[in-house]
């Protein structure tokens, strides 16, 4: 199987930390290193909304859609939620001891994770007034990003610059595994679920943890024997940020190199490789439903089609 990109458009701007599509608006959520957030439409490239969070890089800024909430995190060590309409502050509270890297909301439960400098992991309750309800310590490096597993809402990955993922259950501040096994670095995780020979049947569904690093390449996990499958070599610089496509047999990796690649998730085979164009990329999005990616990068935002091709 063979897949191709399209670059549907580019727009400069100043560096992009994050990007994230709404599931139902045409927009794209954007956060700056210069500590704005921007709205922006895909389908007309105009800017829709844009305000400044604080004077410090906004590393990450996610949608909550049953909120209409906008949350944010940056360098200032402090979470911020805004009303998705009128963009007015709804609550800011300190978070973190130093840099926030990373948010992650629940797909269903009240519950908002960050990851950050301090080397810790915690867990917010927004029907508790946003109170910390876990830390999850045991990282010895900066937790640059926390990833929820897709199948049951409840087990979690990290990744470190201590060279490790560390695995987690939502009910204990303990980990109860480390994935070791980058030389240098881990910048990014995510959970891919292979299906098996039936994607009608949930037992034969394989679910891998994927992780990118300093070392340069992105590592497959056997999420049952905690065993690196594969090794993928492709990148010529750091591996900033890595996804699986929820609805396509693919997963992306981008990297300070200027390029992304795709992978089948299948073969872990590199199936396309493209030069952004905006020199570092640093961060991926998905639109659910549809073949159409999002990429951050230092200079603006580049969105693309991916398509199978026979």
């Amino acid at each position: 199987m063979a897949f191709q990109i399209e670059k549907t458009f580019s727009q400069a701007s100043e560096r992009v930390k994050s990007v994230e599509f709404h599931p139902t608006q045409p927009w794209i959520l954007l956060s700056m290193h210069s500590g704005e957030v921007r709205i922006l439409n895909f389908q007309t490239q105009a800017v829709v909304k844009s305000f400044k969070a604080t004077d410090f890089p906004v590393r990450s800024a996610k949608f909550i859609p049953r909120k209409q909430w906008i949350v944010t995190a940056s360098e200032d060590g402090k979470i911020r939620v805004y009303d998705q309409t009128t963009t007015e502050l709804v609550k800011e509270f300190h978070a973190h001891e130093d840099f926030i890297r990373s948010l992650c909301p629940h797909p269903t439960l009240p519950l908002l994770l960050s990851a950050g400098d301090d080397k810790v992991v915690k867990m917010w309750d927004w029907e508790r007034d946003w109170e910390c309800t876990r830390v999850l310590e045991g990282h010895s490096h900066y937790v640059m990003q926390v990833a929820l597993n897709p199948l049951d809402g409840q087990s979690l990955a990290t990744a470190s610059l201590d060279n490790s993922l560390k695995l987690w259950n939502a009910g204990s501040p303990a980990a109860v595994g480390s994935l070791d096994g980058h030389a240098k670095g881990v910048n990014c995780v995510d959970y891919l679920v292979s299906a098996g020979d039936d994607d009608d049947d949930d037992d034969d569904e394989k679910l891998y943890i994927l992780s990118g690093s300093d070392d340069f390449s992105v590592k497959v996990w056997d999420c049952d024997t905690k065993c690196c499958v594969q090794t993928l070599e492709g990148h010529t610089n750091n591996v900033t940020a890595v996804a699986a496509h929820p609805e396509l047999p693919i997963f992306v990796s981008v990297s300070e190199d200027g390029t992304l690649i795709i992978w089948d998730a299948t073969t872990f085979k590199v199936t396309e490789t493209l030069n952004c164009g905006l020199e570092r990329v640093w961060a991926i999005g998905y639109k659910g439903g549809s073949n159409k990616m999002v990429f951050g990068c230092d200079k603006g935002t580049l969105m693309v089609n991916v398509s199978i091709s026979s």
